[in-house]
């Protein structure tokens, strides 16, 4: 059997070299070495040193005490319930409420879109307007380091916070509780933690979008905030409007009365805030079985219990991708639109 000369290099290692080799060169010609972990790394010291982002980081921390709070003394509540999930009791630390105050993934659902908000509406036009972008543009740097450092500084801050909140959690449950937590509801405490990174970056990319495409960062802000409380109050307006008026008579056949329920599900799912309910709720109650509309012949044979980590998984995946989908939509918007933004020195 013959082996060509490009066979024969790739099997040698030259192949190999050669990529190493263009690859290394691509890297400096652009910037010096370590000039984008510099850049990050100044841009997360911003963020650590912003007044704003230091209130939001303490009431979403003050929320995470109330929450632990509330959830601990529902506690023997859950405990003696009967449910399925009784053994998840680490997992009652994010779900269990007493009534007074909600738990804590609803919460950070509710919250967490502000955080993301507030630390990207002001990313790039608050720099073009104090001249500094011109001035950073104008050194040997690749021009898409600004707009990425300004992306990964703020999502370093972003898990930063909610991993310290889930271990503090993890934690105190420890201590209130007196037992480690499972493997697997280490696990889907941890899937529920990036879940919510990546919930929390959808409105970080969103944010930096409007930077860009807005000159004041007030217009940003109010246009970050505004698609907030679309999403979150008059969308449910909206899609409560189209079900009531949707809505099959008293005597209509079970396969009317099932696409009724597969139309409502489907009216839902175009809030970024119902797949993130959606995603964790599964995730932290293993009980749930469904999201959507079944019928009887789906509902056979099914056998009532806790599902294990890959099926909840499997079952959110929808939800997951949406939201990963949404976040790469908005992270491609803001690229695009910052490299073909035209940037002048001021005066």
């Amino acid at each position: 059997m013959k082996i060509t000369a490009i066979q024969h290099n790739f099997f040698t290692g030259v192949y190999w070299e050669e990529l190493r080799d263009r690859f290394s060169s691509y890297r400096s010609s652009g910037a010096a070495p370590g000039v984008f972990r510099t850049m990050v790394l100044k841009e997360v010291g911003d963020h650590i040193r912003s007044w704003r982002v230091v209130i939001l980081m303490g009431l979403i921390l003050l929320t995470c005490i109330g929450s632990l709070y509330t959830s601990l003394t529902a506690m023997s509540d859950a405990g003696s319930s009967g449910n399925s999930d009784d053994a998840f009791f680490f997992l009652h630390l994010f779900t269990l409420s007493d009534g007074s105050l909600p738990p804590f993934f609803v919460f950070i659902g509710f919250l967490g879109p502000l955080l993301g908000i507030s630390l990207g509406f002001d990313a790039v036009n608050s720099e073009q307007n104090r001249g500094t972008l011109s001035r950073l543009l104008a050194q040997p740097i690749p021009r898409d380091y600004v707009i990425n450092t300004k992306f990964v500084a703020a999502l370093l801050v972003i898990s930063l916070l909610f991993f310290v909140l889930s271990f503090a959690m993890l934690g105190a449950g420890l201590v209130a509780l007196g037992i480690p937590p499972t493997p697997a509801e280490f696990m889907r405490i941890l899937s529920f933690t990036m879940l919510s990174i990546v919930y929390v970056a959808l409105w970080l990319n969103l944010s930096v979008y409007f930077s860009v495409r807005f000159r004041q960062p007030a217009t940003s802000a109010l246009a970050g905030i505004a698609v907030w409380l679309f999403f979150t109050v008059f969308y449910p307006l909206i899609a409560n409007l189209l079900i009531k008026a949707a809505t099959p008579p008293s005597y209509a056949t079970g396969r009317s009365i099932y696409l009724f329920e597969r139309f409502r599900f489907l009216l839902m799912q175009a809030m970024p805030n119902e797949l993130y309910s959606q995603a964790t709720s599964t995730l932290l109650m293993p009980s749930v079985r469904s999201l959507g509309p079944l019928t009887m012949e789906q509902m056979e044979g099914a056998i009532p219990g806790p599902l294990p980590l890959g099926q909840s998984l499997l079952l959110v995946w929808p939800q997951l991708t949406g939201l990963i989908a949404l976040t790469l939509f908005c992270f491609i918007l803001s690229y695009l639109a910052f490299m073909r933004r035209e940037v002048r020195s001021r005066g």
